[in-house]
C-alpha cells in the first residue's frame, strides 16, 4: 500500500522534470497552431482594441457619430483656416488651390450676383408705368454679362492650369473656380488666401 504510492508519487515527478514546459491543464482546440508568440507591444494593442472594441451596435452607432462630428470640427477649422491637410476631398491638392488663387486674385461679375438680384427683386416690385420693364433689362443685362464674365474666365483659367500642371489630370477644377465666382469675396470657404490683383 505504501510502496504503491510512493511509486505513484516518483512516477508524477519524474513526469513534471521531464515535461516542465507543457500546461497542465488541456490545450483549447480552438487556439491557434504553428504560430509564433506575438511581441509584447503586439499583445498589448490588440488587447487595446479589444477593449476599445464597442460592446453593442448602440455604442458603435454613437462612437462614429462622434467620429463624424470631429472631423467636420476638423474640416471647418481647416475651411477658415485653409490647412491643407483637413480640407474636404474637393478641395484637397495643388490644382484646387491655384483654382481658387486665381479666381480670389481678381474682380468678377458673378460674385455680385446675389446683392444683385436682392436689389432687382425689390425694384420689381415698385409698379410704377414702365419701371419694370427697365427692371427685367437690368436683370437680362445681369445676366448676361456674368455669362460673359464666366465664360472668359473659364478659358483662361484652363490655358494656366495646363500651363502650370502639364500632364495633370485638372478635371473639375474650372467648374469648382466657376461655382467659387458666384460666392461673395468675405463668405469664401476656404478663406482667400491672395489679395486683388495678386498672381496666384
Amino acid at each position: 500500500m505504501f510502496r504503491s504510492r510512493s511509486k505513484e508519487e516518483r512516477s508524477a515527478k519524474v513526469n513534471e522534470a521531464v515535461t516542465p514546459d507543457q500546461p497542465k491543464q488541456p490545450r483549447d482546440p480552438q487556439a491557434p497552431k504553428g504560430r509564433p508568440t506575438p511581441k509584447r507591444s503586439e499583445a498589448n494593442s490588440q488587447r487595446r482594441s479589444q477593449a476599445a472594441a464597442p460592446a453593442n451596435r448602440k455604442d458603435a452607432a454613437k462612437r462614429s457619430r462622434e467620429a463624424r462630428r470631429a472631423d467636420l470640427a476638423r474640416q471647418r477649422e481647416a475651411l477658415a483656416s485653409g490647412d491643407e491637410r483637413y480640407l474636404p476631398a474637393r478641395d484637397k491638392g495643388p490644382v484646387r488651390s491655384f483654382a481658387r488663387d486665381y479666381v480670389d486674385s481678381r474682380y468678377s461679375v458673378a460674385e455680385f450676383f446675389l446683392p444683385l438680384a436682392v436689389l432687382i427683386l425689390i425694384l420689381s416690385m415698385v409698379n410704377r408705368g414702365q419701371f419694370q420693364t427697365y427692371v427685367l433689362l437690368l436683370w437680362m443685362i445681369v445676366i448676361a454679362l456674368i455669362v460673359i464674365n464666366s465664360v472668359i474666365t473659364g478659358l483662361t483659367l484652363k490655358r494656366a492650369l495646363a500651363q502650370r500642371f502639364p500632364g495633370e489630370n485638372v478635371r473639375g477644377a474650372v467648374p469648382y473656380a466657376l461655382m467659387r465666382t458666384l460666392q461673395v469675396r468675405r463668405l469664401r470657404l476656404p478663406k482667400p488666401k491672395v489679395k486683388r490683383g495678386e498672381r496666384p
